[in-house]
């Protein structure tokens, strides 16, 4: 059976509602809402008053992790403080969930490379959680969707490397950037099965594909976008979301698309969405439903 994904050219903070709604469910409880705040000096991250209306509407807490490389975000101290100077504390309650340890550990015992994804300690405080995604382009990954969000970016600090290396969450800096790629990218998806199985009923994904670069918006100095944006899926089923996005992409007629999926295929970027339908993380097979 098909997943849904729904779909809206126009980007706004409204729009994003509109699709949150169409899904038909209502996330409880404590709401953990997924996005990224933006590495200090990235042009291409959306700004907290795109996400204003739909954090406010689920009555969400805006949560993230800190890196396991140098940056703006690498200490909580630090991460807090880029939160405050990028928006996101002037509007939203802001958890960094791996302020404190110790990590939670989640079992993947089917993970293809991983065994064990650490995630940051405070996700146990909620009950459902909104991925909020940009969608983009990745220099490791290929692209960032959904898929990486549950991966990379709900992993802890320490969680972040063990996922870059295979399951050595000691490894030095440099291994990080020196690993079999088809591995790292089965490693995230594992991660990313834990995730959504944890939150298996309680979770919903918003992909925004809007600045669209080869870049991450972890990058401090990234790319300008290489295509026009696209517009604002929504699913109950990451991999079809991602899925969704870059079907897209490679049906667009926008002669920026070649530059963006070069750097998805030199990444192995698209291997993501098989590894996580073998781990039963989503479904390949989806129907697009546009909404006006």
């Amino acid at each position: 059976m098909k997943s849904k994904v729904y779909f809206i050219r126009e980007i706004s903070p409204e729009n994003i509602v509109k699709l949150y709604d169409a899904l038909g469910v209502s996330l409880q409880g404590n709401v953990a809402v997924k996005l990224h705040s933006g590495e200090d000096g990235n042009q291409n991250f959306l700004k907290p008053e795109m996400l204003k209306d739909i954090i406010e509407h689920v009555h969400g807490t805006v949560v993230e992790c800190n890196t396991a490389y140098d940056g703006a975000r690498d200490t909580t101290e630090k991460h807090v403080k880029l939160m405050e100077k990028h928006g996101w504390s002037k509007y939203f309650d802001v958890d960094i969930m791996d302020a404190e340890g110790p990590d939670t550990e989640l079992d993947i015992p089917g993970g293809k490379v991983i065994k064990k994804d650490y995630v940051g300690k405070h996700l146990d405080n909620y009950d459902s959680m909104l991925v909020l995604s940009h969608f983009k382009g990745h220099p490791m990954g290929g692209f960032g969707g959904a898929l990486k969000q549950l991966s990379i970016g709900i992993a802890s600090s320490f969680g972040k490397r063990y996922i870059h290396c295979l399951g050595d969450g000691n490894a030095s800096y440099e291994k990080m950037f020196q690993v079999d790629q088809v591995k790292f990218i089965e490693s995230m998806a594992d991660a990313a099965s834990a995730v959504a199985k944890k939150f298996e009923g309680n979770i919903a994904y918003i992909n925004v594909m809007a600045n669209l670069s080869v870049d991450c918006d972890c990058c401090a100095v990234a790319e300008d976008p290489c295509m026009k944006d696209i517009g604002i899926l929504a699913s109950l089923d990451p991999v079809a979301i991602d899925n969704a996005c870059l079907d897209l992409i490679k049906n667009s007629s926008d002669p920026g698309k070649e530059h963006f999926l070069e750097r998805v295929s030199s990444r192995h970027g698209e291997h993501i969405i098989d590894a996580a339908y073998d781990l039963k993380a989503g479904n390949k097979e989806y129907e697009l439903v546009e909404i006006k």
